[in-house]
Parts: structure tokens; C-alpha cells; sequence
């Protein structure tokens, strides 16, 4: 799993690439909670990412309750219709603020 992170109109936009499974949750776990801690708005592009399993939601809980006790915003964008269908079958379409894509994002941060 390859990590990025850039700024756009003052959210931190962090870009993950590969499966998120049970040997690449690490990478994020390493990253994600941490910024979501000190940043008021976090964009997550799940664009490159093809599959995600329960570890890598696990991951992504830790990331949305680190930001929700800080009183900060995670957004996820680009879902593909694979990783859209985990998020609903396991109920995280409905915990999370899903955005079509990173512009979408930005706009609905405001």
C-alpha cells in the first residue's frame, strides 16, 4: 500500500494505492488516525484502492472515531463499485461522509 498526502482549499488530502487488507492495514493505521487527530478536515481517496477487508475497516473506524473525539472531519472519496459494496454490506456507508471524488469532497467540507 503506497501512501500520499497533499493540501486542497485547507483539507489534507491523503491518497491511498493498493489493497487494503490484513498486510497493508499498518501502512494506513500508521498515517491515518494521526492526522485525523490535528486536522479540522481529512479527504481520504480510496480511489486506487481496489479491495478492503474487515482489517482494513478496522482501520478506518480507528481513523473516523480519532477525528469525531477531536472534533475534526474524514471524508472518503472514490469508492469503486466493489469497495462501495463492502461499505454498504457492512453498514460504513452509513458511519462515514462518502464523496463522489476529492472535488465533491472539498465542496461538501466547505
Amino acid at each position: 500500500m503506497n501512501i500520499s498526502e497533499n493540501s486542497r482549499d485547507g483539507a489534507l488530502v491523503i491518497a491511498a494505492a493498493g489493497r487494503l487488507d490484513s498486510s497493508t492495514a499498518a501502512v494506513l493505521e500508521a498515517v491515518l488516525p494521526a492526522r485525523v487527530k490535528v486536522q479540522k478536515a481529512v479527504i481520504l481517496c480510496l480511489a486506487e484502492v481496489p479491495y478492503v477487508s474487515s482489517a482494513g475497516l478496522r482501520v478506518l473506524l480507528i481513523g473516523a472515531k480519532a477525528a469525531k473525539a477531536a472534533g475534526n472531519r474524514l471524508v472518503i472519496t472514490g469508492l469503486s463499485p466493489a469497495v462501495r459494496e463492502v461499505f454498504d454490506i457492512s453498514g460504513f456507508s452509513k458511519i462515514f461522509s462518502i464523496e463522489v471524488d476529492v472535488e465533491a469532497a472539498v465542496v461538501a467540507i466547505g
